[in-house]
């Protein structure tokens, strides 16, 4: 079991926005016992080949919190994403909240700075955030008490967002026909995401989980809710007893495979500033391409 500070009493609300371009679930997770409410993963829209940002998904979570009178507190990022930009800033700017994010993001920081390029007016100190988590870090959303654990592997900066009986793993773990993320980004490790995936397979056995991906293998409808019983017990990749050599095995063949994600370089440059695009000289919104660095 757990040594976090975790409550399967309370029943957190919890809505899921599917966003079909990037395979992203983005949330709106409400405290049971008052309006207020936080948004984990958000998604701002992006047209790579124009060079065309837009903020349809996002949107559509603004209007959602508008309708039903609720309070955003908190803006949570579970790491950052490789596979989508965050509209993180538009959606403060709209409702306010906190934008937080693993204080390992001064990791992420300094190795992306150095394969972007970026100059000493990029500040690699996570200050673009306003709250960096530790292991174990506690925070209110209304009423209701969340922790944050940290689950590094996929990325250095990866945690799990516990809210009552509802985690939000990040990229931690996939459904259990899904299996886990991919370990081999920068600062990326596959004995390391298995260590983590034990810590949220420690979590009690009803924890409702919640991904942030889903690619719908073999052809099944999109789903983002499972459980720690049904992980623990049908994962393709850690369920049933495998242990840490096989997953490092697998995962570290299967990784050598894989492509890199379509949005990875607009995506680490936005995401490593909060979600907000970096600029040129001009103060124009400017992205890079580092040729032959990833």
């Amino acid at each position: 079991m757990t040594n976090y500070p975790v409550n399967m009493d309370i029943k957190p609300q919890v809505q899921a926005f599917f966003d079909e371009a990037t395979n992203t679930i983005s949330y709106i997770v409400k405290d049971p016992s008052s309006d207020s409410c936080a948004i984990v993963d958000s998604v701002m829209d992006i047209d790579y080949a124009a060079g065309r940002i837009t903020y349809d998904h996002a949107d559509e979570l603004i209007a959602q919190i508008e309708k039903q009178g609720l309070k955003l507190e908190w803006i949570i990022e579970t790491h950052v994403h490789a596979d989508h930009l965050s509209a993180a800033p538009y959606i403060q700017e709209k409702l306010g909240g906190k934008i937080g994010i693993g204080s390992k993001i001064l990791v992420v920081q300094d190795t992306f700075g150095k394969i972007f390029n970026e100059g000493t007016e990029f500040q690699r100190d996570g200050s673009q955030f306003d709250a960096l988590f530790e292991d174990g870090d506690t925070y209110t959303i209304g009423t209701m008490q969340a922790v944050a654990l940290y689950t590094p592997g996929h990325t250095p900066a990866c945690m799990t967002h516990v809210m009552g009986d509802a985690a939000f793993v990040g990229d931690t773990l996939f459904m259990p026909d899904g299996g886990s993320a991919r370990a081999d980004f920068p600062g990326g490790d596959a004995g390391t995401l298995y260590d983590s995936i034990q810590k949220v397979l420690a979590l009690p056995d009803d924890m409702r989980l919640f991904m942030c991906q889903d690619y719908g293998p073999n052809g099944r409808d999109i789903a983002w809710e499972t459980t720690v019983a049904e992980e623990k017990t049908h994962n393709i990749h850690v369920g049933g007893g495998k242990t840490r050599e096989e997953f490092i095995k697998f995962r570290t063949e299967r990784d050598a495979t894989l492509a890199m994600p379509r949005l990875i370089i607009p995506s680490l440059q936005v995401n490593m500033r909060a979600g907000d695009v970096p600029t040129d000289s001009d103060g124009n919104p400017m992205l890079k391409v580092p040729v032959n660095k990833l």
